[in-house]
């Protein structure tokens, strides 16, 4: 690949800035940041030497991240960064909209403000070398959207509700504060390229921002600052763009952490390197289509947690088929709305398979097999059928309240078709994606391919575990529980 010395020069001056900064430390010594393009990696940091567990690899003080509280953007307007009142009253209630700021949006603003004062920002070397686009969906084409197929992932996109979000949060506050946001002298950007740079910024944050307040002990580093695109942690918490940690590529197995401390993070090796690995970080027990989401990429080794998404319609369908004998229309109805009134109901369930978390120095162990389905999946089918004998006086659904050899096996006979079914709403079949996977493919169409043939192989594996399940039950009168030795953390009862 020929050298692109822009990029190279970027990586130079971002480095000399960092090192710049007191207290920061990068081990220059030890490892490098190094171009990773030719493997779709952008940079990445390796190892020179060999490097032993325990070793601090570099350092940043908080003062250099970028968030809502190291930004002069706080000190010129001022009403917007209060985020005790965050989300309490209506948006449309002055013209700061302080109010309906979170900190999903304020850092959005800062990072905004940031890039458009070009070389007055003091992070200036640190945003030339952030990513200027993205592989993740937000920004695919609606053609390789559609290589996705069935996948669930495509109703989490959210490029609707991030320009909602953009429109009403963002462009409102730069447009009251343009004299602040724009350098004299500088042109403007209009409504559209407003909202093509704020995409950016929030992407860049979705991909590289740390949750600087985390309490829940993993420190928050590979964090998604939010569920969705346009919500996070209920606006409370400090996000934050970490300089350094983020040139850090991650994987399911890992050789290296990040420690939160008072006064700067710190990236430690968890075990030892060798000289031209590659030093990385984890993002946690994420499936190939969250990475995707969030990332922009995937990789074989998340492929162990990805799941499938099964809808309770198509596990009703079937039970309407086994079930609904005898009963009116009305009467399944009533019963079908009584299920779907109940707090608890669910509209789909996640199948996934259990496995060993990785160990203390980050490296995976064991295999991840498929060990039952959701314990909601089979109290919502108890619940239909309750509804059932109580909306249509079902002679069938009294039995099966009365039986549960019967009841199991109507149950393991709904969820294998309702499987089925779930497989046959893939245009392709997965033995067609990988021979698909063995022609030309462009990079979304590749990683879209992934995506959904990780999907596949766990609907596979869920129908053999349930006709596994169905056999053992025509030859003993056991509940499951009993039947899974033991395997499953999550004990499986009808």
């Amino acid at each position: 690949m020929e050298v692109d010395r822009g990029f190279d020069d970027h990586t130079r001056d971002f480095l000399n800035w960092f090192l710049a900064q007191p207290g920061a430390v990068f081990r220059s010594d030890l490892m490098s940041i190094e171009d990773l393009r030719g493997r779709n990696a952008g940079r990445g940091i390796i190892a020179k030497t060999d490097i032993a567990a325990d070793t601090v690899l570099f350092t940043i003080p908080r003062d250099a991240i970028i968030c809502a509280g190291t930004s002069v953007l706080k000190d010129k307007i001022p009403g917007i960064f209060d985020l005790d009142g965050v989300a309490q009253s209506d948006p449309e209630d002055g013209d700061d909209a302080g109010s309906s700021q979170d900190s999903w949006t304020l850092l959005i603003l800062v990072m905004l403000y940031e890039h458009l004062q070009g070389a007055a920002s003091r992070w200036k070397p640190y945003l030339d070398v952030l990513p200027s686009s993205f592989d993740t969906p937000m920004f695919w084409s609606s053609a390789e959207v559609s290589e996705l197929q069935a996948s669930a992932l495509v109703a989490k996109i959210g490029k609707e509700e991030a320009d909602r979000m953009i429109t009403t949060k963002i462009v409102p506050v730069v447009r009251a504060h343009e004299d602040v946001f724009f350098p004299a002298g500088s042109q403007k950007l209009d409504d559209e390229q407003l909202l093509g740079l704020a995409h950016r910024m929030g992407s860049a944050i979705m991909a590289y921002a740390f949750d600087l307040e985390n309490e829940d002990g993993n420190d928050g580093e590979g964090e998604d600052p939010e569920d969705e695109w346009v919500e996070d942690k209920e606006g409370r918490t400090m996000l934050g763009m970490v300089p350094m940690a983020d040139m850090l590529n991650a994987d399911a197995e890992f050789n290296a952490h990040i420690n939160h401390g008072e006064e700067a993070l710190t990236a430690t090796a968890l075990r030892d390197i060798k000289a031209g690995e590659e030093i990385l970080n984890y993002y946690g027990p994420l499936p190939n289509s969250e990475l995707l989401r969030r990332y922009g990429y995937v990789t074989p080794k998340h492929s162990r947690y990805d799941v499938v998404e099964l809808p309770w319609d198509l596990v009703e369908v079937e039970l309407k088929e086994r079930l609904g004998a005898g009963m009116t229309s009305s009467d399944w109805d009533k019963a079908r709305q009584r299920v779907r009134s109940d707090d608890e109901f669910e509209e789909s369930f996640v199948l996934d398979r259990s496995g060993e978390d990785p160990d203390p120095t980050g490296q995976l162990r064991g295999e991840v097999i498929f060990s039952g389905l959701p314990d909601e999946l089979g109290a919502q089918f108890k619940t239909l059928i309750k509804a059932a004998k109580k909306a249509g006086n079902s002679r069938i659904a009294a039995e099966l309240l009365e039986d549960k050899d019967k009841r199991k096996e109507l149950y393991l006979q709904a969820v294998l078709a309702a499987l089925r079914a779930r497989e046959r709403q893939y245009p392709t079949s997965l033995e067609e994606d990988e021979q698909l996977m063995t022609g030309q493919l462009s990079r979304a169409q590749q990683m879209a391919i992934v995506v959904r043939m990780g999907e596949k192989k766990v609907l596979r594996e869920a129908q053999a575990w349930v006709q596994e399940q169905a056999g053992v039950a025509n030859n003993s009168s056991r509940e499951p529980d009993a039947q899974e030795n033991g395997r499953s953390a999550k004990r499986r009862k009808l």
